[in-house]
């Protein structure tokens, strides 16, 4: 191999009855060259060729108003369900199909969950209260819990894990399978046709989960409460009745409607911009998962902050 500026090539032509040698320069302005010989049976050819080093650029084409690039923009994406919601363009086959999804088939996990967590509460609480002789204030602190806390947390940690990550390998699967450049190919946003309608079914889903969660870990306190421990039923009942405020219940929508978007959002994006094949629906599906927890409970302090400050005085009734 040699790099010069300027080259003096050497031909040789042999043949049984002739030979040709040529002296000949070539300016080749910095190129690379190399060496090149070819052999026969009755000639032999040695002389030297320049090796053009070629560059490759992607451009994107933005004829029709988007980039080539596979990968749908993060930080423009949530503006757009928002707006589109609100004008309502909004495909509602879809996100019906998604309501369903997210709702009726998720409500057997969901009160399975809260059942088992609330006898676990119940437990704890009714073992340390019985010995100060308060057991009148199961049933209301029970029921602050469960409102407050339990409820919209666990079913929005099991809508996590169930809806969440079913979303992000659904639609890594379709972006690695440039199944979304079809969407667009043929017309439709990717963002209004695969986002919002899960967007919005998570968001009206998980209230009316959280207050199913809510009444079921009550009913399976109560039961466990009479049946152990000999507290009876409408001695907690009344209890909790006395300690609840409507805000209680409204807060507790307020956070699980949050945690809904927060679970929907981050799924879906983290699957729309799924990249690597099969590996990278695996790693997007993870990640997805792990970073709605985290939003949730970086969510449910600062919501908590803002609904719950100073003093509380609902546990005076119940005591």
């Amino acid at each position: 191999m040699q790099t010069t500026s300027q080259l003096h090539p050497t031909y040789y032509f042999s043949s049984r009855r002739s030979s040709i040698r040529s002296n000949s320069s070539m300016k080749l302005g910095g190129w690379n060259s190399s060496q090149l010989g070819f052999t026969g049976r009755g000639q032999s050819l040695r002389f030297l060729t320049p090796i053009h080093k070629t560059r490759l650029f992607v451009i994107s084409d933005a004829d029709d108003g988007h980039a080539y690039a596979p990968v749908l923009e993060e930080d423009s994406n949530t503006n757009h369900v928002i707006i589109q919601t609100l004008k309502g363009k909004v495909h509602w086959r879809n996100t019906l199909q998604q309501l369903e999804r997210v709702g009726p088939k998720s409500v057997g996990v969901c009160l399975l969950t809260s059942a088992f967590v609330g006898m676990v509460f119940t437990i704890q609480f009714v073992r340390e209260f019985t010995r100060l002789g308060l057991n009148r204030s199961v049933g209301g602190v029970l029921a602050l819990v469960f409102s407050r806390e339990l409820s919209p947390v666990v079913t929005s940690i099991v809508v996590a894990g169930r809806i969440g990550s079913a979303f992000a390998a659904e639609l890594g699967t379709m972006q690695v399978s440039e199944q979304t450049d079809t969407l667009r190919v043929l017309g439709s946003n990717p963002v209004d046709y695969l986002v919002t309608p899960r967007v919005i079914a998570s968001s009206l889903a998980l209230p009316f989960l959280t207050l199913m969660c809510f009444t079921v870990g009550m009913a399976s306190s109560a039961l466990l409460a009479d049946s152990v421990y000999g507290i009876s039923i409408n001695v907690i009942l009344d209890s909790a009745q006395r300690a609840l405020r409507s805000w209680d219940i409204i807060s507790a929508m307020i956070k699980s409607q949050v945690f809904g978007m927060i679970i929907s959002i981050v799924s879906c994006a983290w699957g729309v911009t799924t990249m690597g094949g099969a590996k990278g629906v695996g790693e997007s599906t993870t990640s997805a998962v792990v970073i709605s927890l985290v939003g949730i409970f970086m969510a449910d302090f600062a919501l908590s902050y803002c609904f719950f400050q100073g003093a509380g005085d609902s546990l005076k009734n119940c005591v």
